[in-house]
């Protein structure tokens, strides 16, 4: 994003400025969601002068492109999201953000930080998406799975012991098959 000229607003504490930028921001990226870097950002920023440098506010919309997280499939969703930084003319160890040696202020990594937090972790396509199938793969909101007989390796030694038990009632007490009682 171009940097804004912000020398008119240092000279004057108190006043303020609207600034329109519509530009893309290359590298907005988490593992499941992103902002295309040929998309542009649409941010309209209320730049208003402070003692300590410039206090930006404003509303920043676009549109992520995500991979759902229970079934992979890319979908897109508009992003409206609201922000406040101070950018400090003289940074101290605590500022995140400081105006340029030329008093110009970078909206870029402002804009950046915003929309990275904003950013779902784990989005969904929808919320009572079913995802794929752990055994075959199959889309289950397509009804691509046939359905499985899972259960828990936990019970596989209950498994071996319930079936050893069915053997020996089976053979019965002289071991040969026969239930009858002599």
């Amino acid at each position: 994003m171009r940097a804004i000229d912000v020398r008119d607003l240092l000279e004057s504490p108190g006043s303020l400025r609207t600034v329109h930028v519509e530009e893309p921001v290359p590298g907005l990226r988490t593992e499941l969601a992103d902002v295309p870097e040929d998309t542009p950002i649409a941010a309209d920023l209320t730049l208003e002068s402070v003692v300590e440098g410039i206090f930006v506010r404003g509303s920043l919309e676009g549109r992520f492109t995500m991979r759902c997280a229970r079934c992979l499939k890319t979908f897109e969703r508009d992003f409206d999201v609201e922000m406040t930084e101070l950018v400090a003319r003289e940074p101290g160890p605590d500022d995140d953000y400081a105006l340029e040696p030329d008093l110009t202020l970078d909206p870029e990594p402002i804009v950046r930080d915003a929309l990275v937090l904003e950013m779902p972790f784990s989005p969904l396509c929808r919320p009572d998406c079913l995802g794929l199938c752990e055994i075959c793969g199959g889309d289950r909101n397509l009804g691509e799975c046939p359905g499985h007989e899972v259960t828990d390796p936990r019970w596989d030694a209950l498994d071996v012991l319930l079936q050893h038990l069915e053997v020996s009632r089976d053979e019965g007490p002289s071991g040969d098959g026969d239930h009858t009682t002599r």
